[in-house]
């Protein structure tokens, strides 16, 4: 006969019971995933190196991190139940830190997708990888915030980035970051300091990247040719656009669509498409395929005046 009596012999104390279903969570998300995830072996004309992958169609293609694969020459995956097999790059974007490999031969069941939108501060997550070399290996955290950005080594911020305190170690970059329900709603892509990870989110902007690098091998995007920063509206034009923060540019690339529009350094950015603008993110945000070549306006504080100037995105090269 069982008790939820606390004080009854045999019985399990609360903090006990807590464990026991963490444990049961985080060994149902192992149990699932871990057979999807891979160690990746890269060599290059600079030496070796790896990394993880995770399987992501039933017809072999995998999603890493970018610069897991960067200038590789061949790619070797491998899993827990022993299966080996090469893989081709299909496809890198740097600017967000993801790839596309497609593997030669059978590999393992996908992995679920899920939408790390749906994420909240403090959730359980599970990372998935291959640390210092050591396959197959699971840690867990929560996670420790929402909406950090993460600069890329092609000179872009990837927004919306998850920050995770499960444990992330070299090696784990490309991996898998699971919710309790074993869907993935984050690739592993950094370590950011002891205690702390970062994950590129799935979403619906990764998902529209990863369809785009298995189709074409690339994922085309939108370039105005203006640097900015996020400042503080004067009074005047915080209290006329309804809001207190603005871009205010900071440098306009010669010839391109910003300095054909007449975009000049110092104006403030107050709209974009109607949509208002407080910070560089937003704009870098709706640079995507669909904006190039479709004149967009952008609204601009100068002189004290509102000005608007419309501007022609071209691809990014």
């Amino acid at each position: 006969m069982t008790t939820d009596d606390p004080r009854a012999p045999g019985a399990q104390s609360p903090d006990a019971q807590a464990l026991d279903a963490y444990s049961e969570v985080v060994t149902r998300v192992a149990r699932t995933v871990l057979p999807s995830v891979a160690s990746v072996a890269v060599r290059n004309a600079r030496g070796t190196g790896g990394g993880s992958a995770s399987v992501i169609t039933s017809d072999g293609f995998l999603l890493t991190s970018a610069h897991v694969v960067e200038g590789a020459d061949v790619v070797d995956t491998a899993f827990g139940d022993g299966t080996s097999v090469r893989a081709d790059v299909v496809g890198r974007d740097p600017l967000s830190d993801l790839a596309v490999l497609r593997a030669r031969g059978d590999v393992p069941s996908p992995v679920e997708l899920g939408d790390a939108s749906h994420l909240q501060v403090g959730q359980l997550v599970v990372a998935l990888g291959n640390p210092l070399g050591l396959a197959g290996s699971v840690t867990a955290g929560i996670v420790s915030a929402l909406g950090r950005s993460l600069p890329t080594r092609a000179g872009r911020v990837v927004d919306e980035v998850v920050q995770t305190d499960a444990a992330l170690n070299p090696g784990n970059s490309g991996g898998v970051l699971a919710d309790a329900h074993g869907r993935m709603v984050g690739v592993n892509t950094a370590v950011a300091g002891v205690g702390l990870g970062l994950a590129v989110p799935v979403n619906s902007t990764t998902r529209e990247i990863v369809g785009a690098l298995m189709s074409t091998g690339r994922f085309r995007r939108a370039w105005l040719g203006v640097a900015g920063a996020q400042v503080t509206l004067p009074p005047v034009v915080a209290a006329k656009v309804g809001t207190p923060t603005g871009m205010q540019v900071a440098g306009v690339v010669e010839g391109s669509p910003a300095a054909v529009a007449g975009l000049r350094r110092g104006d403030l950015v107050i709209s974009l498409a109607g949509d208002l603008v407080t910070s560089t993110t937003q704009i870098q945000r709706r640079m995507v395929e669909g904006a190039i070549d479709h004149p967009v306006e952008i609204t601009v504080w100068r002189n004290g005046a509102l000005v608007d100037v419309v501007v022609v995105p071209r691809e990014l090269a």
